[in-house]
Order: C-alpha cells, then sequence, then structure tokens
C-alpha cells in the first residue's frame, strides 16, 4: 500500500499569500500555522477550502494563532516539497491538503521540531521509514462516502441510468468510483432497484498498478472543457444523475447539467457543493459525498495545543463521522424515502456491517461485505 501512496506524488508549486499576522509562541498562543496547497488555492470552494477553514475554526477558539495561505503554480513535484522547505524555519505547523504532498518526509526528518498534517497521502517513505514522529498523515475512506453517492443516484433515478466522472485514476478517485458502484449495486440488491452505471468508450482509468478499473476518468483534475463533453455524452445516453469526483474538471459536468433540458442532478464530492447547484430558481446537486477534513484538521490542530498529538498515518472512516453525505436540511433534495434507506445504511457502515470495495481492499464493487 505505502508503494501504491508513493507513486501518487504529483505536485503542483511555487508562491502565494494571505497571511493574518499576530504574536508567536506556544501552546496555542501565538502558533504559527502555514498552509500549502495546490494551484486551486484556499478559496477553492472544494477540497482545499475545507481544510483551510479548519485552521479558521481553531483560530476563532485560539485568536493569537495565524495563518499563512501559500499557492503552489508549477505543477513540479519537487517544488512542492521545496515550497514547503522554504518556509518551514518560520512556522510551527504546516498543513498540506493533497498527495501532492507526500514527500514532505524528508523536510519533517530535517526539522525534527516542527509538526506537519498532511491530508489525502501517506508520506513517501526515507529508506524503510513509513511514519514520521512529526506527520499526521490523514487519509480518508471515500468508498465509503461514494457508496451513499451510489446508492442516492440509484435511488433517485428516474431513467435507471447513472454515472461518476473521475479526474486521474489515483487510489482515492478509485475509491469512489468503486463505492459509487457499490451503492448501486446495493440499492439493486435490497431495494429492487435496476439501475445501469453507464460508462463512455475511451474514458476508461488506469490505476497506479497499470490495471483498468473502468468508469469516466477525464485524465485531469483541471480540464473543464473535458468534463463537459463527458457531462454532455452521459446526458445524452439518458443518464439522469452523475456523481462529480473530478476536482476543477467537474465544473464542466456542472456546467452541461446547467445547460441541459430535462430534470438531470449531479452529486458533488469532498464537501458540500450544493452552492455550486445555483441555477437560476433551481438547483442542480441532489446531495454530496463528504470528507470531513476541516474537522479533523481542527483536531490535530487542538491535539498539538493540549499535547494529546500523535503522529501516525490514519485512514478515517464513518466511525469517527469522517466519511457520508449531505443531509442537512436546505442542503439536499433527496426525498424522505431515500434519506431515510441512507441513514440505515450509513449505521451499518459505521458498525462495519457493509464495507464498499475500494481500490485495493479486496473487495470488488459486485462483491462486498454486506452486499
Amino acid at each position: 500500500m505505502v508503494l501504491f501512496m508513493a507513486l501518487m506524488t504529483v505536485a503542483m508549486a511555487a508562491c502565494g499569500n494571505s497571511e493574518e499576522k499576530a504574536e508567536s509562541g506556544k501552546d496555542g498562543e501565538g502558533l504559527k500555522i502555514a498552509i500549502v496547497t495546490s494551484l486551486t488555492g484556499v478559496d477553492d470552494g472544494n477540497f482545499n477550502e475545507n481544510n483551510y477553514n479548519g485552521i479558521l475554526s481553531f483560530i476563532k477558539n485560539h485568536p493569537t494563532a495565524t495563518v499563512k495561505a501559500i499557492k503552489e503554480e508549477t505543477g513540479d513535484p519537487a517544488a512542492g516539497v521545496q515550497a514547503v522547505a522554504d518556509i518551514v524555519a518560520d512556522y510551527d505547523v504546516i498543513v498540506t491538503p493533497g498527495f501532492q504532498f507526500a514527500g514532505i518526509s524528508s523536510v519533517a526528518l530535517e526539522n525534527p521540531d516542527k509538526t506537519f498534517i498532511l491530508i489525502d497521502s501517506e508520506p513517501t517513505p526515507v529508506g524503510d521509514q513509513t511514519e514520521f514522529d512529526n506527520i499526521y498523515s490523514m487519509m480518508f475512506a471515500e468508498q465509503e462516502s461514494g457508496f451513499f453517492a451510489g446508492m442516492a443516484a440509484a435511488l433517485e433515478t428516474k431513467s435507471n441510468k447513472v454515472a461518476v466522472v473521475n479526474g486521474i485514476a489515483y487510489p482515492s478517485n478509485v475509491n469512489y468510483q468503486f463505492g459509487f458502484e457499490s451503492g448501486v449495486n446495493y440499492a439493486n440488491k435490497v431495494f429492487g432497484k435496476d439501475v445501469e452505471v453507464v460508462e463512455l468508450s475511451g474514458y476508461a482509468g488506469t490505476d497506479v498498478t497499470g490495471a483498468d478499473v473502468g468508469g469516466n476518468y477525464a485524465g485531469s483534475f483541471g480540464d473543464e472543457a473535458t468534463g463537459k463533453v463527458i457531462g454532455n455524452a452521459l446526458i445524452k445516453k439518458g443518464v439522469d444523475q452523475i456523481f462529480v469526483a473530478a476536482g476543477g474538471t467537474g465544473n464542466g459536468v456542472f456546467t452541461a447539467v446547467k445547460e441541459a433540458k430535462g430534470d438531470v442532478k449531479v452529486i458533488g464530492c469532498d464537501v458540500d457543493q450544493f452552492d455550486d447547484g445555483v441555477n437560476g430558481s433551481e438547483n442542480i446537486v441532489l446531495t454530496s459525498a463528504a470528507k470531513f477534513m476541516g474537522m479533523n484538521v481542527e483536531k490535530q490542530l487542538n491535539a498539538i495545543v493540549d499535547g494529546s498529538f500523535k503522529s501516525g498515518n490514519v485512514v478515517l472512516h464513518a466511525d469517527t463521522d469522517s466519511t457520508g453525505f449531505i443531509k442537512e436540511e436546505g442542503r439536499h433534495q433527496l426525498s424522505e424515502g431515500t434519506l431515510n434507506k441512507m441513514n440505515e445504511a450509513y449505521e451499518l457502515v459505521k458498525g462495519g456491517k457493509i464495507v464498499p470495495a475500494s481500490n485495493f481492499n479486496g473487495h470488488t464493487p459486485e462483491k462486498f461485505p454486506g452486499l
């Protein structure tokens, strides 16, 4: 598994800013935090911003703490690590959202007095060392969130055709795909549905082992044009529920759905994307499959302050309320019946009775515990 995660080191690098000033110090009094992100920055309305909001929430309770946001833009993996190395001396905690920062392990070894929070990847091994005393690596069971997206799509579709659109077949993205397919299969078997997951010719993904995982992969997380092409093609095939797990590429899918005639919906990814679904007086977002990242970033910052911080490479699941779907009133369009079924399934996932397929857990979307 470590090898697979190490293979994912793809970065986007360089400079940027946005700083709040305060006194420097320790134990939360003036804790100096930096967040180094991909080129979309901390105001991307999605992945990076969710992590940034966790820091801001921490600062509300520790007003002398500060944060500086650094945006990387070159796309060079080495530059991503270098950007962290360039600023590490000036900060107590470095937060790095995204698999592209896996290589910070070398910086962490050289700076044992600094703390690093890595999101969505294990750190790259250094020799035989895979865990580091000053790195908390949080990953998420995306297949669980994807499972709820698949359930929602299958239970709400009118055409009985649904699909998932992905960016690149990195493990976290394949997890979303396999989870989605698992959720559709679960709804078909348990609730008597007959829903097809539609895949377009020419867009199959290849994971980090070279295996063909199928799906609808754009080959990029930043290609809106291709996202729109895929979205339009799926709509033309009769798909009326599309799970969009494609980063910036997904914006093109959103556009295709907004321009489409008929009742087509999208399911957001990573964070609550309901606001992105506004389309005149209507909204195209059914719900969103979520990883509750900001909450966990804040939790680790609090642990640093109160002395309970523990390093490690951790995969977070529904049993810590770290994966799931958006069900708050006014933030989704799920029917009461669908919501009840999904809430019941959530407890089964939380208790380990349903274990959706993921890229490497040995299960398939057609055969997994709970199906």
